[in-house]
């Protein structure tokens, strides 16, 4: 009986994490094409993270990642994530990526960076690129700049810069994004997640 109550005491302390999960859906509200949908889901238990996307590398691609989730920091908290994973659909290939969340006091900053190497057609390999700057000055609002350079809308820029505002509400996420304002090949979007 002892011995069964030791076994059980560490056993009982190791238990997993729960399960963290959101599914969000941004839509890109575009001037001279065919509005369109960026659904993303993503679960984290533990270190690890795993996400799936569709019309994110490219329109009519589905990808899939696995990664592990690096948290460091105290008075700034620090998460670094690097991903592996692979799209289908109209780009196929393998995708590298690392997702970067910076947050301290009122300031936040977000990134994430991958590159596409494209099975068909090596040439045909990119870059991706997503930042966020903001201040939130209140636990529900956020509002900074954001930049991307992306190949699922192309505009003259090789890099479309803009605002966003945010705002949170219990569990839901939403954010508003105008890139290019004030030019000819500016677009909306509009992002909304729940965290389950």
């Amino acid at each position: 009986m002892a011995l069964a109550l030791l076994f059980a005491v560490p056993l009982a302390a190791a238990e997993p994490a729960a399960w963290e999960c959101e599914v969000s859906g941004a839509v890109y509200v575009l001037p001279d094409e065919e509005d369109f949908v960026q659904p993303t889901a993503r679960a984290d238990r533990g270190r690890l993270h795993l996400e799936t996307r569709y019309n994110y590398e490219d329109r009519h691609s589905l990808s899939a990642f696995a990664g592990a989730s690096f948290a460091f920091g105290e008075r700034a908290e620090v998460t670094l994530t690097p991903m592996l994973g692979g799209v289908a659909g109209d780009t196929d290939g393998i995708v590298s990526a690392l997702e970067a969340d910076l947050a301290a006091g009122m300031f936040e900053a977000y990134g994430e960076a991958e590159y596409v190497f494209d099975l068909e057609d090596s040439s045909e390999s990119f870059f991706y690129l997503w930042s966020e700057l903001s201040l939130r000055p209140k636990e529900w609002l956020r509002a900074g700049l954001v930049a991307q350079r992306t190949r699922v809308y192309q505009t003259e820029r090789d890099l479309q810069r803009g605002l966003l505002v945010g705002f949170s509400f219990r569990k839901l996420e939403g954010t508003l994004y105008a890139f290019n304002p004030g030019s000819d090949d500016h677009f909306t979007v509009l992002s909304l997640g729940l965290v389950f």
